[in-house]
């Protein structure tokens, strides 16, 4: 449609103002082509003509839903005003600096510190798209961060904008999101590094001037350099046309670089006296703008911060002091006194003390430098002359050379700060920041205005440039067709300052002249350009002076040029020669020399030639008034600002051609109410969209089609807009007048129904008072009081008869009631009677049958020992016997020998004499062999008697104790049926000791000699006893065998007796049942009010004349008592029945009670076996207590066999002499035998018989001497062999009882395993312990820990059974009593646990498999620990199985520690997997489908999660959510820890959505508040279906609940503040105000919230202590708490799966 169409009554328009630049007025009559005014109404009520060109019609103004739009581009009208209201109502009203257009960032300095900064403002942008939060300059750095790691390309960010506008803070807060949000992993922290390099360029770059307390007087290119990872390895930084000027002058208000004001303010510092300065106010150099304080900036604190920097980037303490030093040595210059001598000379006084101390400082020679300060030498090619100054020239030349040497510090330092600031590495992309100043036009402008304004040049063609381009590629990539755009090209205006004989290398020629002055310069520039060239203009009353049109704006210039150019500045630099401290001050060579301008060319043109090569990115910094007041906006300056900034230019190029866009989607959702039904059925949305938009729109020019978006151009979404709101207007005009007319026509139906009964009862009063006579009154009276009385009488007769019955029934219930409760009494007394009797009984039988278990075992137990002892004595009798009838054998065989010796003692009597002597000496040596033998022999005898009697006495304690335990055993039998099951359990493994501990009892075997004759005796009674046993044993195995057919019986009487219970029971029900419909047909039975109804007056008076009533009475009565016999007499029957039903239960109790009692004794016998074992094992427990004794008696045992050992070795070495005596006698004999026979073969032919006779004689005598001797010692050595070996029969006999013993004690484990196979009841135990190895520990950990997965475990296991695993492993370290192995297990264990942890750090399953496994290992620790205040809850037989050796409390507090820290680790992983989807579901998914509409959006396009079906929305959320609740409870989760974690994840869902919501202006809405209502109410009844409300979780959501409630309340009155006040507690003053600013109306029925509601709602809540933070703490977490909850699962019936892959432990 036409533009001029719109132009319409009731529509507003822009018209120019003098002091607001563009004023708003509103059309009061439509225009019509041709008029020549507009009918318009001011803002304040007065009436215009305004006087219109036809072809140039004022601006119209947006539509109010437009207005606060965070991007100037989405607005539908694009020109000046438009955008200077938006801003304004943004900036004043919003309180919201930052604005988009297009692709500039607009920054408005606000003048105030603003809660906007903070880490968690940089966390809620860092991975966001640049249109889905609010305009931001985190959101410019996110937006080059991105686009950097994703296409690999460096990135530069231009910062520009006029002094005072805050460029500075723009680019610091930029490089500190680069530094936070890239942060390497290494310890070189080279982002502090980055971010210090700030405070010292702004203290040696940055003065005050009359805009700016903290201006930048230099423009910085910080290069943030990125490795492959993206992280910021270095940064190198590149200035440009430092004002040195301001060194040596500064106009009124302002002030010198900071830097000398710092050390001015630090000049009484220690380490500062050596450079002699003072107040600020003393130094020419610093006092000369009158301002040397700024208010609010502590000079000295700053001072402490830049040393802090200066140390941080490595600058140490001896350059910072040269940098004090060279910058006290300029102060000082500056105070140096120049004098005049005449009119062509000047002097300094060599005594001048400021002089002295400059070249002090500088290690300069005073009189050089005083010398040259005042003469100047001039080299020609034949002479050198050197020609002195006046003192204006040797003034200039002493500011020239504070200038130069300030120019080279500066340049020096910056050198240094890139080589603090140099990376090893190489870079693989960067970040750039230029802060540089926008255009500057002043009143008097110098060359560093021009250069300035010529920088600005070069970058707003840049910029054009590149706006050019995105706009052609927007248009490319949508298929729309290219029409060329005309947009201002500033190429004329570059041209002419930089151009070949253009104003800059005109400036350089005359630098180069020796005389070249100002007016020869300007002499040439009128020559070349006045009246050639547009851009430049002489102006008419200055010849020093040149004007330039630049793209912003005219600049005006004064041509003091040659101040700044270096032939002026420094003219002697070439020939003084300079000797500093460090070599900073470098004269530069002649052939190197270059002008000002030319320097800041070549650096200007390598800037333009890094940003070209890098995708740029644009802030706009404005200066909103010049006064820095906080939020207001000079409409002025700032639409002049925004000409210059290129902002502007940016409008009118979008302008231009297709300025509104529009995704299909988002124009479907917003004009959907525009759409016919016969539209609305079409399922493709992207063909509505073009049918309506050809419907309504009849110019196809006004708008494109492209692939994914509409442009429009600009007014058509205005008037789209105006459809819109036309339409809604007309529905609720529609609506109005449907509603109006209902509540009228309820009304006056009201006022109808009203009438009808007042004349209702109008009516019948009149026509009461027509009918109404005297008589008839009194006979309708009578009649009244007739009825009363009748009514009455009737009433208490029916009361009577009622009454009657209740209390004869209440007698009859009662009494049976009482007779009951009388025979209940009766029983309980009876019962309590028997079973005092029957306990009584059944503890003397239990009794009994446990002293006649005992009594058998023990007869067995010695009939047993006796047998062995008989077996023995046999088995020792037949050795006997054998070795008689050895020893008779050998005896016979001696005899024979001593027969043939008599025979032989005849021949061998001649040598006895000589064998006499010999025979002697050997007996008398034998004899004392023999006492000595004796001797020891007693004394072996003598210890072996004491041995035996201290042995005897022994045993005789032992026995004795043995029967002191008898005696506590049978006190103690109710304590050890306790027990029992810990004996029996223990008693396997004490198996294994026992078999070990019977050998030390070997010294007890002694005894068994001395019984022997009293066992003999015993037998035959004993073999009596076994036989009874036996048969007792045969009998006790039929009624075992009897027992199942018992409790088969039993069951059966059991439900018998319950039929019979529910019989009785149901007879009575029945009996109550009778009893009450008899009642009910009693009282149903007579109808009184029929009866009354059917008697009248006449007929009650003639029953009572007659007595009839009184009759009827009388009957009712005697039917009730009939009624009442029967009832009774039934109710007697009934009572019999049930006594003979009680009579067969008792008996039928009997029997089971009998048959109980057979049960009882068995198991009272199985039970006293059970006892006897137990006792066994008692007495078992006291052998630890005899190991010292029994530890002695082998001691001594030891010491016998030892000495045994030595003397049996001894007999041996004596037996070995004896029998090789012997041997050698034998020898000998035999030798004499032979001789004797050759002498009697020889000599039998001899006569002489005397001699013969004398030989055999002595023969005789010696053989007897020799007889004598060899029997002796025969004797001895079989007594001492007879004896060794009666000792060695000792030992072996010892051996063999220790081995009967031992099989006896397995046979009677045996007969034990039997009788407990017998008892049914009585299966294998476990004491809740896992055997394992110290080797097995590794294989424990990997497979328990390391390899177990979470899921195929849990199922059907219970929770936390590895923990328990691991704790039953622990137990047994406990009960081995190893600290070693103890302490081994638990190290190995948590380190395992941490080791898992560690490698699944990103697993929620195994993160919350092992959280929960860990808090149940540290509550198994706790509840195991013996201490009281954990064993409260605990079974008597977990209380047991307790820890008994050591106490872990040290490792309860690492366990805790550790779970402490899986926890977070597990929140931060839920944290990270719910995270990116909390904004798209709480904030942008419509869960209310239908009820907001989309606003345009713009350049900056916000993600929109309408048909995006790869979006998150609330139902993911819920998801999510019910995935962590059904792993946490799959895992066993502790109900407590998975509140804590549900509440962690609520706050986080509350926190992010709140932040969000700070951060969107285009989400506040009523609508949204909506939205976000719903959101929450599916939260909250999430938690109910998970029963978790108790986990304060709906609480964390508060803040959010009452940010949703102020989108939805009233905003406009003061009682609507009030309740904002009351209501919104859990929100911060900061938070409300900022949802109040930002509320944004969706349709034009809403209103703005305005300022003063704003302001008014803020003063009501100052009066709150809160924080002034806006976000909420996103990382905040709350402290966990592990509460403590006892595990009901017995560790003894804990058993280990085969998947577990532990088969090498085994239960204890």
């Amino acid at each position: 449609m036409a533009l001029a169409e719109l132009y319409t009554q009731y529509n507003r328009v822009w018209i120019p103002d003098n002091e607001e630049v563009w004023q708003s007025a509103e059309i009061t009559k439509n225009y019509k082509a041709g008029d020549c005014f507009l009918h318009v109404q001011l803002e304040d009520g007065t009436e215009l003509n305004y006087p219109v060109d036809p072809a140039a019609l004022p601006p119209l103004r947006n539509p109010d839903i437009l207005v606060g739009e965070n991007d100037l581009t989405a607005l539908s009208y694009l020109h000046e005003p438009a955008v200077l209201h938006n801003l304004k109502v943004r900036f004043v009203e919003s309180r919201l600096i930052y604005t988009y257009s297009g692709i500039i960032l607009v920054a408005i300095n606000p003048y105030k510190q603003l809660p906007i900064y903070g880490d968690a403002i940089i966390h809620a942008y860092s991975g966001q798209n640049m249109g889905d939060m609010d305009p931001h300059i985190f959101a410019v750095a996110e937006e080059a961060y991105k686009q950097m790691a994703r296409n690999n390309k460096n990135q530069s960010i231009i910062v520009s904008g006029e002094s005072g506008a805050g460029k500075t803070v723009s680019a610091r807060y930029t490089m500190r999101y680069f530094a936070t949000v890239s942060k390497s992993s290494s310890n070189a922290h080279v982002e502090d590094k980055v971010l210090a390099s700030n405070p010292i360029t702004e203290a040696v770059g940055n003065a005050k001037t009359t805009r700016n307390d903290n201006s930048s007087r230099f423009g910085k290119y910080t290069e943030i350099s990125f490795d492959q990872s993206y992280q910021i390895i270095g940064a190198n930084m590149r200035t440009y046309l430092l004002e040195k000027s301001r060194v040596v002058f500064q106009s009124e208000n302002e002030r010198n670089y900071h830097i000398f004001y710092q050390l001015c303010a630090s000049a009484m510092q220690p380490e500062y006296k050596h450079l002699k300065l003072g107040s600020a106010d003393e130094f020419n150099y610093t006092r000369m703008g009158g301002s040397t304080v700024i208010k609010g900036v502590d000079d000295r604190a700053n001072m402490v911060e830049t040393q802090k920097t200066f140390a941080l980037l490595g600058l140490k303490g001896d350059f910072q002091m040269d940098v004090f030093k060279m910058l006290a040595a300029i102060l000082h210059l500056g105070n140096v006194e120049i004098t005049a001598v005449g009119d062509e000379r000047s002097s300094i006084s060599l005594k001048d003390k400021h002089l002295n101390i400059f070249c002090e400082l500088l290690d300069l020679n005073c009189d050089k430098m005083a010398q040259w300060l005042c003469h100047r030498k001039i080299i020609t090619t034949s002479e050198t002359v050197i020609k002195p100054m006046t003192r204006p020239q040797a003034v200039n030349a002493r500011d020239a050379l504070a200038k130069k040497i300030y120019s080279h510090l500066f340049d020096f330092i910056m050198e240094r700060i890139n080589q603090a600031l140099q990376f090893p590495g190489k870079q693989h992309t960067f970040i750039g920041v230029l802060d540089i100043y926008g255009f500057e036009t002043f009143d008097v402008n110098s060359f560093e205005q021009f250069c300035i304004n010529y920088a600005n040049e070069k970058l707003q063609q840049q910029f054009n440039l590149h706006v050019f381009k995105l706009e052609q590629e927007e248009y490319m990539k949508e298929d729309i067709p290219w029409t060329l755009i005309d947009f201002y090209d500033n190429q004329s205006v570059i041209d002419l300052i930089e151009a070949k004989m253009g104003i800059l290398e005109l400036l350089d020629e005359e630098c180069l002249l020796p005389h070249g002055t100002d007016e020869n310069w300007l002499q040439k520039l009128y020559n070349n350009f006045v009246n050639k060239n547009a851009l430049f203009e002489k102006p008419r009353m200055s010849n020093m002076s040149f004007i330039i049109q630049h793209f912003a704006d005219k600049f005006h210039l004064c041509a003091n040029f040659f101040q700044d150019s270096p032939v002026s500045i420094s003219p002697f630099s070439s020939t003084i020669n300079i000797k500093s401290a460090r070599p900073v001050l470098k004269s530069p060579n002649k052939q190197l020399r270059m002008t000002v301008g030319s320097k800041f060319r070549n650096s200007l043109s390598l800037l333009m030639v890094t940003l070209n090569a890098t995708t740029p990115h644009y802030v706009r910094c404005i200066k909103p008034n010049d006064e820095k007041l906080p939020f207001e906006f000079d409409s002025k300056r700032v639409a002049q600002q925004l000409r210059a900034c290129g902002v502007l230019e940016t409008i009118r190029i979008s302008a231009q051609s297709y300025p509104s866009r529009w995704t299909y989607i988002e124009f479907f959702s917003r004009y959907s109410i525009l759409m016919t039904q016969q539209e609305l059925s079409i399922n493709d949305k992207k063909q509505i969209c073009k049918i309506v938009l050809q419907r309504l729109i009849q110019d196809h020019n006004q708008y494109q089609f492209g692939r994914t978006k509409i442009f429009f151009r600009a007014g058509q979404v205005a008037y789209l807009e105006k459809l819109r709101s036309d339409k809604l207007r007309h529905a609720c005009i529609v609506i109005q007048k449907s509603v109006r007319g209902w509540l009228q026509r309820k009304k006056f139906l009201c006022i109808k129904q009203a009438a009808l009964i007042i004349q209702q009862y109008f009516r019948g009063q009149r026509t009461v008072r027509q009918a109404i006579t005297a008589r008839a009154l009194k006979e309708t009276w009578a009649a009244i009081i007739i009825q009363k009385y009748c009514r009455g009488y009737l009433v208490r007769r029916l009361c009577q008869l009622i009454h009657v019955a209740a209390v004869t029934i209440q007698a009859y219930t009662r009494g049976f009631l009482a007779r009951k409760r009388y025979q209940k009494m009766l029983k309980e007394h009876k019962a309590v009677i028997l079973q005092k009797y029957a306990r009584a009984w059944l503890a003397r039988r239990r009794f009994q049958n446990i002293r006649r278990f005992v009594l058998n075992i023990q007869l067995s137990y010695r009939v047993q020992q006796l047998q062995k002892k008989m077996e023995e004595k046999n088995k020792e009798n037949h050795g006997l016997l054998e070795r008689l009838t050895n020893l008779a054998s050998t005896h016979m065989n001696d005899m024979d020998t001593i027969q043939k010796l008599e025979l032989d003692l005849e021949k061998l009597t001649a040598q006895k004499r000589t064998c006499e002597e010999k025979g002697k000496k050997e007996k008398e040596d034998s004899e004392q062999k023999i006492l000595k033998l004796e001797n020891q022999n007693k004394e072996l005898q003598e210890q072996k008697k004491t041995l035996e009697r201290k042995l005897q006495e022994k045993t005789e304690e032992m026995k004795e104790k043995m029967d002191d335990l008898t005696k506590q055993l049978f006190n103690d039998v109710q304590k050890e049926e306790n027990q029992r099951m810990i004996l029996e359990k223990n008693f396997q493994n004490q198996k294994q000791d026992y078999e070990k501990e019977f050998e030390l009892l070997k010294a007890e075997i002694k005894i068994l000699k001395e019984e022997k004759s009293q066992l003999q005796n015993q037998i035959q009674q004993e073999i009596v006893i076994q036989d009874g046993l036996k048969m007792e044993v045969e009998q006790l195995t039929k009624q075992t065998q009897k027992i199942p057919e018992l409790q088969k019986e039993i069951e059966l009487l059991q439900t018998q007796k319950l039929d019979v219970e529910k019989q009785a029971q149901s007879q009575k029900r029945e009996l109550r049942e009778k009893m009450s419909e008899v009642t009910k047909q009693l009282l149903e039975s007579y109808d009184f009010e029929d009866v009354r109804s059917r008697l009248s007056t006449e007929d009650l008076e003639h029953l009572n004349e007659d007595g009839e009533l009184w009759f009827a009475y009388e009957g009712l009565k005697k039917a009730t008592r009939v009624m009442e016999s029967h009832f009774q007499s039934q109710k007697e029957i009934y009572e019999k029945e049930i006594e003979g039903l009680n009579f067969k239960v008792e008996h039928l109790s009997q029997d089971i009670n009998h048959l109980q009692k057979l049960f009882r004794e068995e198991n009272d016998i199985n039970d006293g076996i059970q006892l006897e074992v137990s006792r066994l094992t008692s007495e078992n427990l006291v052998i630890p207590d005899l190991k010292q004794q029994v530890s002695e008696l082998e001691n001594q045992k030891l010491d016998l066999e030892n000495r045994l050992q030595e003397q049996a070795i001894k007999l041996k070495e004596m037996s070995h002499r004896l029998h090789y005596k012997l041997e050698g006698d034998r020898t000998q004999r035999r030798n004499n035998e032979a001789q004797n026979e050759a002498n009697i073969e020889e000599k039998e032919g001899l006569k002489v018989k005397a001699q013969e006779i004398e030989g055999m004689s002595n023969g005789l005598i010696q053989d007897e001497t020799q007889d004598e001797v060899q029997s002796k010692i025969k004797q001895e050595t079989t007594r001492l062999t007879v004896e060794n070996m009666d000792l060695k029969e000792k030992l072996d006999m010892k051996d063999r009882i220790i081995k009967k013993l031992e099989d006896q004690i397995k046979t009677l484990t045996k007969s034990i395993e039997k009788a407990e196979a017998h008892v049914p009841t009585s299966a294998k135990e476990y004491i809740g312990m896992m055997e394992y190895k110290k080797e097995d520990e590794e294989r424990i950990i990997q497979n328990l820990i390391l390899d177990l997965k979470p899921r195929g475990v849990v199922v059907n296991m219970i929770p936390g059974l590895p923990a328990h695993i691991l704790f039953m492993c622990v137990r047994y370290a406990d009960y081995l009593n190893d600290a070693d192995m103890l302490k081994s297990f638990m190290n190995v264990t948590i380190d395992g646990i941490k080791q898992v942890v560690k490698e699944h750090s990103e697993d929620f399953e195994m993160l919350s498999f092992w959280l929960s496994n860990t808090y149940y290992f540290l509550n198994c620790l706790k509840q195991y620990s013996g201490e009281e205040e954990f064993m409260n809850c605990n079974t008597p037989r977990q209380n047991k199985n307790c820890l008994q050796h050591f106490d872990l409390s040290e490792y309860r507090q690492i366990i805790s520690d550790l779970a402490i820290r899986i926890y977070y680790q597990f929140i931060l992983v839920m944290e990270n997997s719910i995270q990116p989807m909390i904004v798209p579901g709480m904030l942008e998914y419509e869960s209310l489908q239908g009820i907001s509409g989309l606003k345009p959006t713009g350049f900056r396009k916000r993600s929109s999660s309408i048909d995006d079906t790869d979006t998150y929305t609330m139902t993911s959320i819920l998801q999510q959510l019910s995935y962590f609740y059904s792993t946490m409870c799959q895992n066993g989760l502790d109900s407590e820890l998975l509140k804590q974690a549900v509440k962690q994840l609520f706050f986080l869902i509350g926190a992010v959505t709140l932040n969000s919501l700070f951060l969107r202006k285009d989400m506040c809405s009523c609508r949204k508040g909506m939205q976000i209502r719903c959101n929450i109410s599916y939260l909250e009844e999430w938690l109910k279906d998970k029963n978790l409300q108790s986990s304060n979780a709906k609480e964390t959501l508060e803040p959010l609940s009452q940010a949703a409630w102020l989108l939805q309340v009233k905003k406009i009155t003061d009682d609507d503040a009030k309740e904002i006040c009351e209501h919104c507690t859990s929100l911060s003053t900061v938070q409300v105000v900022k949802i109040l600013n930002s509320y944004t109306p969706i349709d034009d029925f809403e209103k703005r919230v305005t300022p003063s509601f704003v302001r008014k709602v803020q003063a009501m809540l100052n009066n709150r202590e809160d924080a002034p933070q806006l976000m909420l703490d996103t990382k905040y977490l709350f402290q966990v708490t592990f509460p403590f909850t006892p595990s009901p699962h017995a560790l003894e019936l804990i058993q280990v799966p085969s998947s577990f892959r532990l088969g090498f432990l085994t239960r204890v």
